[in-house]
């Protein structure tokens, strides 16, 4: 009896074979397609499941990848030849919401959103956002350690994540973490296995912080300033003041141009979108009308033009500014969209690198950032009919990883929020040297020692 064999025998028919299943769980939001046909894909339901698969797969010593929802932008949950892809996003039960803990229980499957919506009836909310949380899993979240537009006041989402429980390589439980709001005791194996990619075990349940609802009012500011690097001193002006916004997104002149394109003068919300970059910044909580009037002095003594809203509904248009970047650019063709971290203070140094690098490629690189953390998002178009389906073009490439250096060398990371992935393993080393690099493959054959857990993300063979 053989792998697939044995799954079909005791998992019946929540192990698919069909080729639609099959080419879908080969790619993920990147764009990326992993090589060959994956052996099964596994719809799996509960954590007995789950544990079922991956004894199936130490014994017959077969791939695993894990894959929640499909939303990562880094290839690292893309079925590859011969693997079975083991998808938890069946995995939906809410178990604990618990106000007195500020603390809620959930399976890796939980849509974001899903488990905010349970939340408000008790006047909490789950702090990570990602652009994608309206279909992104929690697991998926914990997995690639996910970011989003709050980060910089609320934090990534390993300061949300109290403990874990996580099926291991040979199909064993492994719980970590805690209930409590401290918790010290042995090594840190949540916040290790929190961003590992599914590497070095199968995220199957969460216990997580939760947050009372934001008191106050919420007030939105959006600035238009002649260029990016003046809007991006701006951004770091009021960090440096000791302002802290809920939210604060810089959109560089280029992707602005598409922007106001794609949305008309009525998606303006007033302000003059076809000239200079857009800075949205959005504060809230008891203090946000008078951090918003600070905020304000900073913008306009740094040549801003600014526009305020205390109102859902103007707040909305403003927002809405920030959130048509990337269907604006998919009007124009496939869009790869990289993640790199610099100091906030060097934000702008970051912003004039990629300007350079535009100009002399010659290639477009429209790019949105969250100026309050530093992470930005340089974004490659690629029109239809240049590359083939699942290529990225060499010059692409070779543009990306210049970039990649730059922010190496302002002090910054490959990446802040999308994960390494398979589009990011090659300058894995450059980031973290030999003696790490060779410290983390040693901690995957501790949790993987057959090496059967997502084999080709994060570490070149």
């Amino acid at each position: 009896m053989n792998a697939l064999m044995r799954l079909q025998s005791m998992l019946g028919d929540i192990v698919s074979v069909e080729p639609s299943d099959l080419a879908a769980s080969r790619t993920d939001r990147s764009g990326w397609v992993a090589d060959g046909t994956p052996l099964a894909y596994v719809r799996a339901g509960t954590i007995e499941q789950v544990q079922t698969v991956l004894r199936i797969a130490t014994e017959f010593r077969v791939p695993v990848v894990t894959r929640g929802a499909g939303t990562g932008l880094s290839g690292g949950a893309c079925g590859t030849d011969g693997s079975i892809v083991l998808s938890v996003a069946g995995l939906t039960r809410i178990l604990e919401i618990n106000p007195d803990d500020q603390l809620a229980v959930v399976e890796a499957g939980v849509i974001n959103q899903h488990l905010n919506d349970a939340l408000a009836a008790h006047d909490l909310w789950f702090a990570p956002d990602p652009a994608s949380k309206a279909i992104s899993t929690v697991g998926g979240n914990i997995a690639t350690n996910a970011g989003g537009l709050l980060c910089a006041k609320y934090g990534v989402t390993r300061e949300a994540v109290l403990g874990l429980t996580v099926v291991l390589a040979d199909g064993s439980l492994l719980r970590t973490g805690h209930r409590t709001v401290k918790g010290v005791t042995g090594y840190d194996l949540t916040a290790l296995l929190t961003g590992s990619e599914g590497t070095l075990g199968v995220i199957v349940e969460a216990t997580v912080r939760v947050r009372p609802l934001t008191e106050g009012t919420v007030a939105t500011i959006g600035a238009v300033f002649e260029t990016v690097t003046v809007a991006a001193a701006a951004s770091a002006a009021i960090t440096a003041a000791g302002i802290r916004p809920a939210v604060m997104e810089l959109i560089d002149p280029v992707a602005l141009g598409q922007v106001a394109a794609y949305l008309g003068p009525e998606g303006s919300a007033g302000l003059p979108l076809g000239r200079g970059a857009f800075l949205l910044v959005q504060t809230d909580g008891p203090a946000a009308l008078a951090e918003t009037e600070a905020a304000v002095l900073v913008l306009r003594d740094a040549g801003g033009e600014t526009s305020v809203s205390t109102d859902a509904a103007s707040g909305d248009r403003l927002l809405a500014i920030r959130r048509a970047m990337h269907p604006a650019l998919e009007q124009l063709g496939r869009v790869l969209i990289e993640d790199v971290s610099v100091p906030r203070s060097r934000m702008a140094e970051m912003f004039t690198v990629i300007a350079e690098i535009s100009a002399r490629t010659g290639i477009a690189i429209p790019t949105v950032a969250h100026a309050g953390d530093g992470n930005l998002h340089p974004n490659f178009v690629i029109p239809d009919g240049e590359a083939g389906d699942d290529d990225v073009p060499d010059e692409i490439w070779a543009a990306a990883g210049e970039m990649f250096q730059a922010a190496l060398a302002l002090g910054g990371t490959l990446t802040g929020e999308h994960g390494v992935g398979v589009l990011k393993r090659r300058w894995l080393r450059d980031e973290i040297g030999d003696t790490s690099l060779a410290l983390q493959r040693q901690l995957k054959a501790v949790f993987d020692p057959l090496g059967i857990l997502n084999p080709g993300i994060m570490f070149e063979a």
